[in-house]
């Protein structure tokens, strides 16, 4: 992985409202999802990384270069915000040929740039009409194909499956996760956790405008070690498993389910409940049908890290 962006003591407030606290951070190129509640920074963050407002403290750099005032860096930038900001009497192909002219791409360029972005997203055909028509999920594609039409190295997305139906949700995620395979750098910002998810696994979660963690989110959730893993075991037998497990040192709890067909585990070392978990099926000739953690997902591990 390139290091694309390094934050160093980032922090940004508004009056005596704090928007962003001392924010120390690196993140490459692939697909990074910055996930949090509304209000909790995400935006300020975002736009302090593309220029567009000034730190009242710290330093952001993208590729080794400040990007404050830094004009040549806009111009590989993408950006799609979450609100919108748009000329409301122009129409849609209006609106795109108009900024992708402040690029200085020569007219059949321009003409060809446009014709590409709006078919991506779908809005060929709705092209000629004014904006201040357009529904939310339609103004929301129109934003996305701004930020992709110059075709851009790095693409910052604030919220950008707001307002779309479930089928423009897979198609704009499918989209994203095509511009990674090309060796674009992708920040999506969300609070919808599903959504990061089905992006990508490199987490930032931000709270209150701390960063609380980074990482992939298996090891995000290792690190918390004030709550113990657990383990959900359906299979023929849950109480003659359970009976195997209540012995050892590394298992705390066990609970049966309500449909007693299944028992849940709380453990406090899982690598060794793991490792050990095969010979135990073994022995006791007991049929397995699923193990998942269902504690190991981005809301659990939110919710650890909030303190909910």
């Amino acid at each position: 992985m390139i290091l694309i962006i390094e934050t160093q003591n980032l922090s940004k407030w508004y009056g005596n409202v704090l928007g962003l606290n001392d924010v120390t951070i690196q993140i490459e190129s692939g697909i990074t999802g910055i996930l949090g509640p509304n209000g909790a920074g995400k935006s300020t963050f975002l736009k302090l990384i593309t220029g567009q407002i000034k730190p009242n403290i710290g330093k952001v750099k993208i590729k080794g270069e400040k990007i404050r005032n830094n004009y040549s860096l806009f111009s590989i930038i993408g950006f799609c915000p979450e609100q919108d900001s748009f000329y409301e009497e122009m129409t849609g192909w209006e609106f795109i040929t108009s900024l992708l002219k402040l690029h200085h791409f020569s007219s059949t360029e321009i003409k060809a740039r446009a014709q590409d972005a709006l078919e991506i997203v779908e809005l060929i055909n709705d092209k000629d009409r004014v904006i201040k028509s357009y529904s939310r999920g339609m103004r929301q594609r129109l934003k996305f194909a701004q930020a992709i039409a110059h075709e851009p190295e790095i693409i910052i997305l604030d919220e950008p499956l707001n307002g779309m139906d479930p089928l423009g949700r897979r198609k704009i995620i499918k989209l994203i996760k095509s511009y990674e395979r090309e060796g674009r750098t992708i920040i999506v910002s969300s609070h919808v956790l599903p959504e990061i998810e089905a992006m990508t696994k490199r987490i930032i979660l931000i709270h209150q405008g701390k960063i609380f963690a980074q990482g992939n989110i298996h090891y995000i959730r290792d690190l918390i070690d004030t709550h113990p893993h657990i383990i959900s075991i359906k299979c023929s037998n849950p109480r003659e498993l359970a009976s195997k497990f209540i012995h050892e040192e590394y298992v705390l709890k066990v609970h049966f389910s309500s449909t007693r067909d299944s028992l849940l585990i709380e453990t406090n070392n899982r690598d060794k409940f793991f490792s050990l978990l095969p010979s135990l099926f073994l022995e006791s000739n007991i049929e397995v049908k699923e193990i998942t953690s269902p504690d190991d997902n981005l809301q659990a591990v939110f919710d650890y890290l909030v303190g909910k």
